[in-house]
């Protein structure tokens, strides 16, 4: 995707703004008792500040709005969400501050993540002739963006949706590290300078350099694979740092959709790490401040010392869906002809304690409407409440039935094939902890609220010895307990931070997960077809998009042999599979496949 040298030049330019100093008069100095003559009066520092504002992960969240309950955004620790707060916060501090003194920016993962971005997206799209502005596009150019990194899910879409965002957007969409497969050139602009105008001193230049994360190579294969290439954070940083320095930039800040763990979810399918915020600060002389995302944690400040220069660089990420807003205070001083940084700080503010902006509330009351209209939608009934509650640690019924779907879709997807009479069996994750298909009248919101992602379905080529391996890799998602010990469900799982969709039922095996056991040996009694399993046996294994590609570094199946995929996401295909039934009824997916154990003995 070539560069659009045109709009780049248009959004990257150095621009000008009014800006007020925080300076002070000359005062004069006392005359020379002897002599009488009076000394030159000397002049304190001219100083400025300059306030950063930071949001990343917002996910398509624009109110507090739950879209899967059908109801206002409430949780235990009493968050807020959604972008209309964001704008009443950002208000606030432009009141304070200045508007010409502060600028907003944004880590990543915009387009992507609630109902609301899913309609616009696929049902309404906005690459539609005519078709309608994204609606993140609206809040965002509304509240006054001044730019925005790319994030890993701003693809899960396709390219061509991608870019008509970026067209949508009054402000650049930066990736330095996303580049034309062919030529190595940016096909994002890099970075954003604007010039902000002090008064009775030379002009503050602050450039935003933005990166995203190179996870994006592996999880959206199918849509970049030969047309984008993600180099490593740290090493395009190293590259650009230096010469927004050379053209004059007094402030360097990073917008950066990549954690600051320095560890990756991939393991080494990719040689440049996937959480690598604090490492660019640590290993990139002339960075100021890092707006992290990604990682989904909240981070009101991280000081790092840069190995090379000594000096602290501040980070600080915001929680996601708008729930937070970091905030950074730099302080300037001019002295030697130059603007020097004097000081970092940042903290993070509470979307919580403020009300929605009315002005967004307004601007898109229509979108809402349409989307919570469309969600509600009744597609099938339920005979009884399926829920994921306990289903990370239980066969639960709600997870069969996405296997259950995976199965059918991909069966009928291959009849007529050579691959046609291998068993076909399928993977799934508890995405979420609270999602309920209540007994009675289903809808897309309940459907939707299961499967939270926009993934599609592969199938790939496996064996049984390949699948065992892949199930003992699933398992180290328990925590190893003695069989003794006090059995605590809040701590049994998420060994070594795994997250819920890193671990993964697989349906048409029967086995045990012995929880005693070191972690790579704990799949017992595993068979087939009331069989032990027989490592040589082929089978077709449907699989998400994400894992197809490697995300999660489950062993041996992003190597696999692909036969089929498809674009239609996995949450459509349930959507489908229920209509076409019109009753929900488990004993149409249902099985127990797995269970817990102790040196064999049932944990529940």
């Amino acid at each position: 995707m070539p560069l659009n040298r045109r709009k780049f030049l248009k959004k990257s330019a150095v621009t000008g703004a009014g800006v007020a100093i925080a300076g002070a008069a000359a005062a004069p100095a006392a005359q020379a008792a002897e002599t009488g003559a009076v000394a030159k009066p000397t002049r304190p520092a001219k100083r400025w500040s300059l306030t950063v504002m930071g949001t990343t992960d917002l996910h398509g969240h624009v109110f507090n709005w739950d879209y899967f309950k059908n109801a206002e955004y409430t949780d235990k620790a009493g968050n807020a969400q959604g972008l209309s707060r964001i704008s009443t916060l950002v208000n606030q501090i432009r009141a304070e501050k200045g508007r010409c003194n502060t600028l907003l920016l944004d880590a990543g993962d915009t387009i992507q993540g609630t109902p609301l971005t899913y309609y616009y997206a696929k049902v309404d799209p906005i690459t539609a002739k005519g078709g309608p502005v994204h609606p993140m596009a609206q809040a965002m150019n509304a509240i006054g963006y001044d730019a925005a990194a790319l994030g890993n899910h701003e693809f899960n879409y396709g390219i061509e949706t991608l870019r008509k965002f970026e067209d949508q957007c009054h402000f650049p969409l930066l990736g330095a590290n996303a580049v034309d497969a062919k030529t190595l050139k940016p096909a994002f602009p890099p970075y954003f300078i604007k010039k902000f105008h002090v008064p009775g001193a030379p002009p503050v230049k602050v450039a935003v350099l933005g990166l995203t994360n190179p996870g994006i190579a592996i999880w959206d294969k199918a849509y970049v694979q030969g047309k984008l290439a993600f180099p490593g954070l740290k090493e395009q940083a190293a590259k650009w740092v230096p010469k927004l320095r050379a053209m004059g930039a007094d402030v360097v800040v990073v917008s950066a959709h990549s954690g600051s763990s320095g560890t990756s979810s991939y393991g080494d399918q990719l040689p440049y790490v996937e959480n690598s915020a604090a490492l660019v600060a640590q290993q990139v002389p002339g960075i100021d401040a890092i707006l992290v995302g990604h990682a989904h944690l909240e981070i009101p400040e991280l000081k790092v010392t840069n190995a090379k220069t000594g000096k602290t660089v501040v980070l600080s990420e915001p929680l996601a869906f708008a729930e937070r807003l970091s905030v950074f205070d730099i302080e300037l001083v001019f002295g030697r002809g130059r603007w020097t940084v004097e000081s970092v700080s940042s903290k993070v503010l509470n979307s919580n304690t403020v009300a929605d902006d009315p002005k967004i509330t307004k601007l898109l009351t229509d979108e809402h409407a349409k989307v919570v209209e469309y969600v509600n939608q009744v597609v099938g009934s339920a005979t009884e409440t399926l829920t994921t509650v306990d289903a990370r640690y239980k066969d639960a019924p709600i997870i069969d039935l996405i296997n259950k779907v995976q199965e059918d879709v991909v069966k009928a997807a291959l009849a007529g094939t050579e691959y046609a009479a291998l068993p076909v069996v399928s993977q799934a994750s508890p995405f979420s902890r609270t999602s309920e298909i209540p007994a009675g009248s289903v809808t897309i919101r309940d459907l939707s609220s299961l499967y939270v992602y926009d993934n599609t379905l592969v199938a790939k080529l496996l064996t049984g010895a390949q699948i065992r391996a892949y199930l003992e890799y699933s398992a180290e998602y328990f925590v190893q307990t003695a069989a003794d010990a006090t059995v605590d469900v809040e701590k049994l799982t998420n060994a070594n931070n795994r997250p819920d969709y890193n671990y993964d039922y697989v349906s048409g095996f029967q086995y045990d997960i012995d929880i005693a056991q070191a972690a790579g040996s704990r799949i017992k009694n595993l068979t087939y077809n009331g069989a032990a399993l027989d490592d040589a046996q082929q089978f077709v294994f449907a699989v998400n998009n994400y894992r197809a590609n490697g995300g999660g570094a489950f062993p041996h199946v992003a190597s696999a042999k692909e036969l089929w995929s498809e674009s239609t996401e996995i949450r459509t295909r349930i959507a489908e599979w229920v209509t076409a039934k019109g009753v929900l009824d488990p004993k149409d997916f249902a099985s127990v496949d797995w269970k817990l154990t102790r040196n064999g003995n049932p944990v529940f």
